[in-house]
């Protein structure tokens, strides 16, 4: 096995040495809180929440050569062949000057800070971005960050770490960010694929991309291991390789969850990459053009062009919406002759559609989704049908299989119906049993369970976890989306970079909450007005998500934006938890929806293509090319 290094850290310098203290565990993590306790009170089997570890954070450590060897470009293969070491040694864990905190004080830090505060904070913060960061001083060497994943989550991380104070690398066998809310309008040809992509290393040039897999994850040593893909000529290989880290950025994202539904995997497409949203365009052209072959009967035209799509949030319903897009303004020119066999049928579990919204914006929805469509020398079509509390209980090669007993035949399907963790994610957990994170599984249900400052618990402060793979244990269930992803990296990011130390011990071994240096360092604005809203100067503000609403295109230059204006009061898991919304639909929807997807654009350049491609489509038509 070979090991690769990243340079060590040198913490020394930022901590001081505690005297005497009370350190602290959370209980049972519950939906609306996470009550933190003094040690005094606890009883020998640890509570949930920050483990109490008699495992060292490193220190010093000796480099090989392999310290600077990898190549700039990140290239697996030659960082792979570096010369062989052992794991580093261990030094004593940090402490910090200041460990005496109550029970009330650290529930007090943790509560949500009152939300006009929270919203002038995050409006501040805004602010915060056009000035220079402030980060610790960089003293010795720099500290290892290794972080695993491409998606929202490490893209904001990315833009909001200081590269100055941390040797950052990033593992995944992507290169690139996808901006996955547009793959259903590049699954048509409404944008390309190229333009809702971004290169890691364009997002920040200072981090070392590898474009590997990693495939282990082994907590008690701090390694990582990788699989790259060696290639010399035509001959290509897996190659394995070990990389170590002082802090390990977990933001791998989850996969489709096909609920062990047989067929599934075999016959139905997802949506969650761009190589599958290639793979609808092709299936979806493939389609139009075998049900133009000589010497089939009506029905089997119209099995040819029934899509199938199984899950009604807002993943399955834009898809529907631009593939009637494409049916109304290219089918026409294309196709015009199988128009009246085209049927789209969105199936759902539920007995509603788009579950995050309110009822009348799901009316709305319906209503534009179900629409009849008026063509020259065709007629009136209505090719879109909504079929609620289906399930699916078989996927065969021409058939979808109900549990009712009904069928239907089909040409394409597309699976929406939900995500699951991946394997990577699950290997953790279980290398985790034995700690706290074990009891946190009892909510969390598969996805690493986090803390207020998004440590893994049960992971000494030494692994972090965002987006769809982890699982906040004091609130309520927060969605799996790319505005709570990219929410958790900037926060990270922000964190790690500024002077505040995460992974600080107390005497009797306890981990911390997220605490400054100095209680009277500089801040930023927007720290100053989170340090008022929690009347506390030394602990650092929780991770708080700031629901900005949700937006779903329906089809035909409409759109619904739901924006939350006010939170409710309560539980949000409970019926009584009314929040002030602000719904917009129809063509205000629409503009709205369309302004938001160009700002949240990781580039110019990506603002740019995406404008074109629009106006592209609007002059020219979607390309039907099969590549």
């Amino acid at each position: 096995m070979k090991f690769v290094t990243i340079p060590a850290p040198s913490m020394a310098a930022l901590l001081l040495v505690a005297s005497t203290t009370n350190a602290f565990t959370p209980p049972i993590p519950r939906p609306s809180s996470l009550a933190l306790k003094s040690r005094t009170n606890v009883s020998p089997r640890r509570n949930i929440g920050l483990r109490e570890s008699t495992m060292q954070e490193k220190n010093d450590v000796e480099t090989t050569t392999t310290t600077n060897g990898a190549s700039a470009n990140g290239d697996a293969t030659d960082v792979a062949s570096s010369s062989e070491t052992a794991p580093p040694p261990t030094a004593a864990a940090p402490r910090h000057k200041n460990t005496s905190f109550s029970p009330d004080r650290i529930e007090k830090a943790i509560k949500e800070r009152p939300y006009p505060l929270f919203l002038a904070e995050k409006t501040l913060g805004l602010l915060d971005n056009l000035s220079s960061p402030t980060s610790s001083p960089n003293i010795g060497t720099k500290e290892r960050l290794l972080v695993l994943g491409t998606g929202w989550g490490s893209a904001a991380f990315l833009k909001n770490i200081d590269c100055e104070k941390y040797d950052v690398t990033v593992v995944s066998p992507r290169n690139y960010f996808v901006f996955t809310p547009m793959l259903a309008g590049a699954s048509v040809g409404t944008v390309d694929f190229k333009s809702i992509t971004e290169p890691i290393r364009e997002i920040n040039s200072k981090v070392r991309y590898l474009e590997a897999a990693a495939t282990d994850i082994d907590p008690k040593t701090n390694t990582v291991t990788c699989a790259s893909i060696a290639c010399e000529g035509n001959s290509c290989e897996p190659e394995d390789f070990t990389l170590t880290y002082d802090r390990l950025i977990y933001t791998v994202g989850a996969q489709t969850n096909t609920f062990g539904t047989p067929g599934v995997k075999e016959y139905c497409n997802y949506l969650k990459q761009v190589g599958d949203a290639m793979q609808i365009k092709n299936a979806m052209v493939n389609c139009f053009e075998s049900a133009g072959l000589p010497g089939l009967s009506e029905e089997e035209i119209e099995k040819e062009l029934t899509f199938v799509i199984i899950g009604a949030g807002p993943t399955g319903i834009e898809f529907a919406a631009e593939l009637l897009d494409f049916i109304e303004e290219d089918g026409v020119r294309y196709y015009k002759d199988r128009l009246k066999h085209v049927r789209i049928k969105i199936v759902e579990a539920a007995p509603t559609i788009l579950r995050p919204f309110e009822d009348g914006m799901k009316e709305e929805a319906t209503k534009r989704l179900t629409r009849s469509i008026e063509i020259e020398g065709v007629g009136t079509i209505q090719p879109c049908e909504i079929l609620l509390n289906k399930q699916v209980s078989e996927v065969t090669e021409n058939n979808v299989y109900f549990k009712d007993g009904d069928k239907v035949p089909y040409g394409m399907a597309l699976w929406a119906a939900g995500i699951g963790q991946l394997p990577l994610t699950k290997g953790l957990v279980e290398a985790l049993q034995g700690t706290e994170q074990e009891q946190a599984q009892e909510f969390s249900r598969g996805r690493l369970a986090v803390d207020p400052w998004l440590r893994v618990i049960g992971g000494e402060g030494k692994i972090f976890a965002m987006g769809d793979c982890s699982c906040l244990c004091q609130t309520p269930y927060l969605p799996a989306t790319a505005q709570v992803a990219a929410q958790q990296g900037e926060f990270l990011g922000k964190l790690l970079s500024r002077n505040y130390v995460t992974n600080a011990m107390s005497p009797d071994g306890g981990i911390l909450p997220a605490l400054a240096i100095d209680p009277d360092q500089s801040r930023t604005i927007s720290e100053q007005v989170a340090s008022f809203a929690m009347g506390e100067s030394e602990i650092a503000p929780r991770f708080q998500f700031l629901d900005l609403g949700i937006l779903a295109y329906t089809g035909s230059g409409s759109a619904l934006a739901q924006v939350q204006v006010a939170p409710g009061k309560g539980n949000p898991n409970s019926e009584r938890w009314t929040p002030v919304r602000l719904q917009i639909k129809g063509a205000l929807g629409f503009s709205l929806w369309r302004t938001i997807y160009l700002l949240k654009q990781t580039s110019v350049k990506n603002v740019v293509l995406v404008s074109l491609d629009w106006i592209k489509v609007k002059l020219f038509g979607r390309d039907i090319s099969i590549l």
